[in-house]
């Protein structure tokens, strides 16, 4: 059992109002959302004892000003490091030692189509490239493949990149990520090698959405759709396409702040607020069985 530390809102609000200052992606923005927290404070609105409440009550007001999913001050039942992002790698290590690397299901369907479920995370490609590389390499030589991404809440860029190089056939543009008021553009692109086999950019594709679905598990929906290379099925994503970093600012609590954006080289564009829209809708309980037909029917043809 851990003992809670005690709280005391306005320092937590001072850091995490000074940190959405000096690094959301949207000064402007910015701006707005840290006079919004402190006349909270001032009003009252924060004054809770519980660190789990108070994370809800300010998450509430860091997302209503422009609706942005990753800006969030997080709850951490357990006492975290004060190291920046310490507490959201200790809960992703967490994740990946739990569920094969992430990928906790390769599954060969009737009529060879193959299932790949990545879940819960895309985790830091250090840690998943071993196990996501095995996992895609097994259904590489499927007649038919099918990417499940429903419980799927995000994670690594670079693991974005590294799965869709296993789904192409050359290396291509992928991503340009534009980091706080565009002092630095970074693209993303797949890579020209990959350890194991591919299976390649001209087999059917399926990848599979809920309204779970988020971040750069978004991302790889949304780059693989937009190039074209696969159809998705399910429902619309959550809607997160800002890339963040986690600051503590409590024991118990972790300031998540975005610090850049996606743009799609193809939409010129990306998914924030709208989330990846499906090719086929249908209840995510039913995404399976409907990609399953669809990848049946191709195969036939």
């Amino acid at each position: 059992m851990t003992t809670s530390a005690k709280l005391s809102p306005a320092p937590v609000i001072d850091a995490t109002a000074q940190l959405v200052t000096e690094h959301y992606v949207f000064p402007e923005i910015a701006e707005q959302v840290a006079d919004l927290l402190q006349c909270r404070l001032a009003e009252g609105a924060y004054d809770v004892d519980d660190a789990e409440e108070l994370a809800r009550l300010v998450t509430a007001d860091l997302q209503s000003v422009n609706s942005d999913r990753h800006l969030r001050l997080k709850h951490h039942a357990d006492p975290v490091s004060p190291e920046q992002g310490a507490a959201t790698l200790a809960a992703m290590r967490r994740d990946f030692d739990t569920s094969l690397g992430g990928a906790p299901r390769v599954q060969l369907l009737d009529g060879g189509v193959a299932l790949v479920e990545l879940a819960p995370m895309l985790f830091p490609l250090e840690w998943a490239a071993e196990p996501l590389g095995a996992a895609l390499t097994l259904a590489s030589r499927a007649q038919a493949l099918i990417v499940d991404l429903r419980g799927n809440r995000g994670g690594d860029p670079d693991t974005v990149a590294f799965v869709c190089s296993y789904l192409l056939n050359k290396r291509t543009h992928l991503n340009t990520m534009h980091w706080r008021s565009g002092e630095r553009v970074e693209q993303s692109w797949s890579l020209p090698h990959v350890p194991g086999a591919r299976f390649g950019g001209t087999k059917p594709l399926y990848v599979l959405s809920s309204t779970s679905t988020f971040s750069a598990a978004e991302e790889l929906a949304y780059n693989l759709q937009q190039l074209g290379r696969a159809t998705v099925v399910g429902e619309p994503t959550l809607g997160g396409a800002h890339p963040c970093k986690g600051w503590t600012v409590h024991p118990h609590l972790e300031a998540t702040i975005p610090v850049g954006r996606a743009v799609n080289p193809v939409s010129g564009t990306n998914w924030e607020g709208t989330g990846v829209r499906p090719d086929i809708p249908c209840a995510a309980a039913d995404a399976l069985d409907r990609a399953h037909s669809l990848a049946l029917i191709r195969l036939t043809d």
